[in-house]
């Protein structure tokens, strides 16, 4: 029998688009779900989905209050347009003591504001996507691109000719080329944490794990 995933609360403020969409994603991996927003007609749509549904302003403190935001497991401050809303909001969830708040941003200046007055955490999901999509297309070799850190990426690359045949120990992938293979993708098949002993085939793409400018190099070598 499988083990059941410990959920969590999570409460959503603000169900624009990537409000709903992370609030979807979150039911959909089991956790407790609250999503709040001023908008009726955005609520009454949502409302078949979400039991816990409300519609309200949450640059009141006697609203967070009453949902019991300080309760939630982590709180996601998802305002689309109004950044002023997201400070107050960010600012007030902060001040009755919430456990965890995740604050979107749509630049650097944002993300500084949100951190000082009480955000655990800035997410730019439109600046992320689009850096993932320019080394995704723009980069010879990369099928894929998760930026991770700073400096560290996860990075989907073909393997390179020498290594057909070849086990990951025989060819001293982390000590030659200073990356990890976190996975191998062959054909249609998904492989997660290849031994050391794991030959590569002809066609085979390695998930890795390491300095992005490293793997990214790396892939503008293969031919």
């Amino acid at each position: 029998m499988a083990k059941k995933r410990a959920s969590k609360s999570m409460l959503v403020i603000g169900v624009g688009r990537y409000g709903k969409y992370l609030a979807l994603k979150l039911l959909e991996l089991g956790n407790d779900v609250m999503i709040i927003d001023q908008d009726e007609k955005v609520i009454e749509e949502l409302a078949p989905v979400f039991t816990d549904a409300h519609i309200g302003d949450c640059t009141s403190e006697t609203v967070l209050r009453a949902i019991g935001a300080a309760s939630f497991d982590c709180c996601f401050v998802t305002i689309d347009e109004n950044f002023q809303a997201s400070l107050e909001i960010t600012s007030l969830l902060s001040d009755i003591g919430a456990k965890k708040i995740v604050a979107k941003a749509s630049r650097e200046s944002q993300a500084k504001f949100l951190m000082k007055v009480g955000a655990n955490e800035v997410v730019y999901p439109e600046k992320d996507n689009a850096e993932r999509l320019a080394v995704k297309y723009g980069t010879n070799n990369v099928f894929d691109y998760i930026q991770l850190s700073k400096d560290y990426s996860l990075v989907e690359i073909p393997i390179m000719k020498d290594w057909i045949g070849k086990s990951i120990l025989e060819i001293g992938v982390r000590k030659n080329y200073d990356i990890n293979v976190i996975a191998v993708k062959r054909d249609n098949e998904f492989i997660p944490s290849p031994t050391p002993n794991f030959v590569f085939a002809l066609g085979d793409h390695v998930v890795t794990l390491g300095h992005s400018d490293e793997v990214i190099e790396i892939a503008q070598r293969l031919k």
